[in-house]
C-alpha cells in the first residue's frame, strides 16, 4: 500500500477535476491537471453582510481563489444570500464555501446560495459527547443509517445545483461512533470520511474533495498519506482531489514551519490540489504564505535529467537515479517511527542518535557569530560544528562505501536532487546495505550567489527538514539557508518543536479565528503569550470555540476556549475544569490552572532583561 509513486521521484497524483463555481466566470476547477488552488477563509460574524463583503473583496485583492465563511446557524446561512449577491453586484464572483458543523439544516440552507459546502464527518449530525460505547456491528450500521438519512438530502441538493462539497475531518472533532471504533488514529479520521463519500457515490454524486487537518503536523502528515493510499486501494474512480491544511497552526514563525512541514512535505510528494495556510492573523496573510510556499515546492522538486535540471511538471517523474525498486520506502509512511540508530558521540560532551533528542548543528560562520552570545543556561544553542564534526560526506547517486555503523553520514553538497529526495535515497542505501548509521540533516545541497529572504528561507528549510523528520529520518539538523547566525540556528530549534522531535519553549495550538470565535483571537493569543511563554515544554491551546477545541487539545496541556460571549471555559487535556470564566479573568485563571498543576516557572529576569 502505497501513497505515492515513488518516494524518490515527484510525480503529482493524477486526480478528477472538481468544478466549483463557473470556470469561465471566476469558478476554479481543483484537481486534474491545474494549478494548486489558494483559499482562506474570513474572520468577521457571518450576518455582517459588509465587512464580510470588505474582507472577502480584500482577500481576493491578493490572490485567494477561494473564500469560506462560517455558518454555524440556519440564520447565519440564510445571509449568505446577501453576501453572495453584493459581491456579484460588485463584480467579484469568487466561489464562496460554506462553513457547517453540527447543523445538516444549515447546510441546506448554505448550498442554495454558495459555490461549495464544507462539512466535517466527525460532527454532521452528531454532538460530541466523548462517550464510551460499544458498538456492535448491528449498532453501528443503525447508525451510519441515520447518518446517512441526513446527509442524503444535502448530496442530492449539491448535485442538482452543481454546488461542490469538501469532506473534511478534523483530528479534534471525530464522532463518538469513530473513537470507540477507530480511536483517536490517522485511521479513524480516514474512514470517517470515507462513510460520507460512499454515501455521496452511491448517489452518484462526485463533485466533492477530501480533507484531513490536524494541528500535528506528523499526525496531519500521516492522515493524508494513508486517505490517499486507502482511494488508491479502492480503485482509480476513487481519484478524488485533496484539501491540504495544518489545522490551528497558530501565529508568526511557528504557524508558518508547521505549515509549511504539513503543507510542504505533502506536496513535494505530489499530493495536494488545493490549500490553505491556517494563521492566527489577518487572513490576507495566509495567501502570501501560500504563494512563498508554492514557489518553494517548484524549487524543491526539481530533479536530474541526464545531467541538467529539470522542472517537474507534474505530470512525469524526472528523477533516474534511485534503488532498482523504486516503490520501496525506507520508512514506514503510514506510522511515524524514528529510524533506530546506534548512539554515538557528536561533538565534546554531545551524543546524538540512538535514544539522544535531535541535535542542532552550525557552521563555523554561524558559530562565530553567536559563540559569544550563548550562555550555560540557554537552551537554544549550537551543539556541534559542521566544520570540526567526524562526518562522512556521500553522494547517494553513486556506490559507496561505509565500515561502521557508529561513523555519522549527511549527503555531499552538490549533488544534482532535492535534498529530500537525496536523503531519503541516502537512508534506502544504507538500509540496502545492512547499515544503522545516525544522519545529519540539510536543509539544502547548494547555495546561490545571493542569501534567500529570511522568510524564504524559512519556510524551505522547514519544508525539507520537517518532511524528513516526519518520515522519521534525522539524528542532527543543520541550517544553512538563512544567512543570519541567530536566526539560522533559532530556526533549527522551531523546526524540531513544530516537528515534534523537542522541546525548548512553551507550544501553542491557536486557531486561525472565524464567525464562530468569541473572543479576539490575536488579542487573546499575545496577552497569553506574554504571561507563559516561558514555560519551556508546555503545551497551551487557544481555542475561539468548541468545535473542533476539546479534540485538539488533545495532547495540549492546557486550553483556553471562548464557551459564550465574554465568557471562557478552561481545559486540562480535553476535559473541561472551570467554566464560564469572564474573560477580563480568565489569562490570571489560566495561570492559576497552570499553577495548580505543577507547570509553573517563574520567568528568569536575566533572561527577560536581555
Amino acid at each position: 500500500m502505497n501513497y505515492c509513486a515513488s518516494p524518490f521521484s515527484f510525480e503529482r497524483r493524477e486526480t478528477r477535476e472538481v468544478v466549483v463555481g463557473d470556470p469561465n466566470n471566476g469558478g476554479v476547477i481543483i484537481g486534474g491537471k491545474q494549478p494548486v488552488v489558494k483559499q482562506s477563509m474570513l474572520t468577521c460574524d457571518t450576518m455582517d453582510t459588509a465587512e464580510c463583503v470588505r474582507q472577502t473583496l480584500e482577500l481576493v485583492a491578493v490572490g485567494c481563489q477561494i473564500v469560506r465563511i462560517t455558518a454555524p446557524t440556519v440564520k447565519d446561512a440564510a445571509n449568505l444570500e446577501h453576501i453572495v449577491k453584493e459581491l456579484r453586484a460588485r463584480g467579484c464572483n469568487v466561489p464562496i464555501v460554506a462553513d457547517i458543523h453540527f447543523k445538516p439544516d444549515a447546510a441546506m440552507e448554505a448550498a442554495k446560495w454558495v459555490e461549495k459546502v464544507r462539512i466535517n464527518p466527525g460532527n454532521y449530525a452528531d454532538k460530541k459527547k466523548f462517550a464510551v460505547l460499544e458498538y456492535t456491528d448491528d449498532e453501528y450500521a443503525a447508525e451510519l443509517c441515520r447518518i446517512e438519512e441526513q446527509f442524503i438530502p444535502l448530496v442530492r441538493l449539491c448535485k442538482d445545483l452543481n454546488r461542490a462539497l469538501r469532506i473534511g475531518t478534523n483530528h479534534g472533532s471525530l464522532s463518538d461512533r469513530i473513537m470507540n471504533r477507530y480511536g483517536d488514529t490517522p485511521l479513524g479520521m480516514v474512514e470517517s470520511a470515507l462513510e460520507f463519500a460512499r454515501i455521496s457515490r452511491k448517489n452518484d454524486y462526485h463533485n466533492f474533495v477530501f480533507s484531513m487537518k490536524s494541528s500535528n503536523p506528523k499526525v496531519m502528515i500521516e492522515c493524508y498519506r494513508l486517505l490517499v493510499a486507502r482511494l488508491a486501494e479502492l480503485g482509480s474512480d476513487w481519484n478524488y482531489p485533496i484539501h491540504l491544511g495544518v489545522t490551528e497552526a497558530g501565529e508568526g514563525e511557528d504557524g508558518r514551519i508547521k505549515s509549511a512541514i504539513g503543507i510542504g512535505s505533502l506536496l513535494c510528494d505530489g499530493l495536494g490540489d488545493t490549500i490553505r495556510v491556517s494563521l492566527t492573523e489577518d487572513s490576507p496573510r495566509e495567501i502570501e504564505v501560500c504563494n512563498d510556499l508554492l514557489a518553494q515546492i517548484a524549487t524543491l522538486t526539481v530533479t536530474s535529467l541526464n545531467g541538467s535540471m529539470v522542472a517537474s511538471d507534474g505530470a512525469q517523474s524526472h528523477a533516474t537515479v534511485q534503488p532498482s525498486n523504486r516503490s520501496t520506502f525506507p520508512y514506514d509512511p503510514f506510522t511515524f517511527q524514528r529510524r533506530e540508530t546506534p548512539e554515538i558521540d557528536l561533538s565534546e560532551n554531545v551524543k546524538c542518535g540512538g535514544e539522544q533528542t535531535v541535535r542542532v548543528v552550525v557552521t563555523r560562520a554561524t558559530w562565530e557569530k553567536v559563540a559569544s552570545k550563548i550562555r550555560p543556561k540557554d537552551d537554544v544553542k549550537p551543539e556541534g560544528v559542521y566544520e570540526d564534526l567526524n562526518v562522512q560526506e556521500i553522494d547517494p547517486t553513486r556506490n559507496f562505501e561505509i565500515t561502521c555503523d557508529t561513523q555519522l553520514v549527511t549527503v555531499t553538497d552538490g549533488v544534482q536532487l532535492p535534498a529530500i529526495t537525496a536523503f531519503r535515497l541516502l537512508t534506502s542505501k544504507l538500509k540496502a546495505l545492512g547499515r544503522a548509521n545516525p544522519i545529519l540533516l540539510k536543509d539544502c545541497l547548494s547555495f546561490g550567489t545571493d542569501p534567500l529572504e529570511p522568510k524564504i528561507a524559512q519556510l524551505r528549510a522547514s519544508a525539507v527538514i520537517g518532511s524528513l523528520l516526519a518520515d522519521g529520518i534525522g539524528d542532527a539538523i543543520l541550517v544553512r539557508g538563512e544567512a543570519g547566525g541567530g536566526q539560522s540556528l533559532r530556526l533549527a530549534y522551531n523546526i524540531l518543536q513544530a516537528a515534534g522531535c523537542r522541546s525548548f519553549k512553551t507550544d501553542y495550538v491557536a486557531c486561525p479565528s472565524c464567525g464562530r470565535t468569541l473572543f479576539n483571537l490575536q488579542t487573546v493569543t499575545a496577552r497569553i503569550k506574554a504571561r507563559t511563554d516561558h514555560l519551556k515544554g508546555v503545551k497551551i491551546a487557544i481555542m475561539g470555540c468548541i468545535v473542533n477545541g476539546p479534540g485538539e487539545m488533545a495532547d495540549a496541556d492546557f486550553g483556553y476556549v471562548g464557551g459564550a460571549p465574554g465568557k471562557i471555559n478552561l481545559y486540562v487535556g480535553k476535559t473541561p475544569v472551570k467554566f464560564n470564566i469572564p474573560e477580563s479573568e480568565a489569562v490570571d485563571r489560566l495561570v492559576d490552572l497552570i499553577q495548580e498543576h505543577g507547570k509553573w516557572l517563574e520567568p528568569d529576569l536575566e533572561v527577560l532583561e536581555n
